[in-house]
This record gives structure tokens, sequence and C-alpha cells, in this order.
């Protein structure tokens, strides 16, 4: 095995065993879900960019990963590490089939999951009447996702009325 192949079982390993560790129990998930994003926050992003409010679990380095690629898309992203995730996604319609490992708010819309930052834009162009978007899971080679052996993946739009279609693919 390759020091790089080893490199990467070792980051995927310790991903891994920060989700068990740090995912909230239905325990922790008792609190009112914070408010998704402020308009205040939206005001503190930089003059050309769009703010993302992020909610994660504490230690998720894929999380903070997925957010460079959007802040290098022209996003601005601000994380908060929380053990409310399970209640932020449920009030928002976010079921188990849809859930990843975080949950951002960008312009009225959800973005859950490792969503590639041109079809987070492409939902601001084309403002689908939606709930938003969904990449379920954690795929190897979504933004974020990095690795050597990429899953086909698809983004899901999310509809209002709570059914998803396909948004786009990724073979």
């Amino acid at each position: 095995m390759s020091n790089q192949s080893i490199l990467f079982v070792g980051s995927f390993i310790t991903v891994l065993v920060a989700a068990v560790l740090f995912w909230p129990s239905s325990s922790e998930q008792t609190a009112e879900a914070p408010v998704p994003q402020t308009s205040q926050e939206a005001m503190m992003a930089p003059e050309g960019t769009i703010a993302v409010k992020m909610y994660k679990n504490e230690g998720c380095l894929c999380c903070t990963r997925w957010a460079e690629h959007m802040n290098n898309a022209g996003f601005y992203v601000t994380e908060e590490a929380t053990r409310q995730l399970n209640s932020i996604k449920a009030s928002q319609g976010i079921t188990n089939e849809l859930a990843s490992c975080h949950t951002a708010f960008v312009d009225g819309y959800i973005v859950e999951g490792h969503v590639p930052p041109a079809d987070v834009q492409r939902l601001l162009k084309e403002r689908p009447d939606a709930i938003g978007l969904s990449v379920p899971g954690m795929p190897e080679g979504s933004p974020g996702m990095e690795g050597p052996n990429p899953d086909p993946y698809d983004v899901l739009l999310i509809n209002s009325d709570g059914s998803t279609s396909v948004f786009s693919s990724y073979r």
C-alpha cells in the first residue's frame, strides 16, 4: 500500500471516529434548534460573496474542507459546531435518507452535505420552488471528501413538498 493510500485511510478513519464520538445522541437534541441564518450574519459577508451559515458536529474535518471549496467559489461560510444538528435537520425537513454530516443555509435554501459549489450557484441562479439541495451520506470524491476512488453520486433537489429529484449527477 502506498504512503498516499495509508494517509487517506488514516484520514478516513479519523473522520469516522470523530463522527461517532461527536454525533449527538437523541437526549442531546432537546434544546430548541438555532435560527438558520440571521440578516446580521449575511451582512458580515465580504462584498461580492454570498453568506453561508453551516452547522456541523465539533471536530468534523470534511465539513471544514467543504467550506473551503465554497469559499474558493465566492461564498463566505461561517461554521458553527453544535450538538443540535439533528434538531436543525429535522426542523428544516431533512430526513435521515437525505442527511449528511453538515447542514448549511444560503439565501433561503438548505444545502445538506457535500454539494458542489457549482450546484449551489446554479440553485441560486435558477431559484426553484424548493427547500434546497442534498448529497446524502458522504460520497468519496464529493467536495471535502476527496480520495483516490471517487463514488458516483447525485445531488438531489429537495422540492417544497419534501419529494426529491436529481439536480445533477457525478459519475
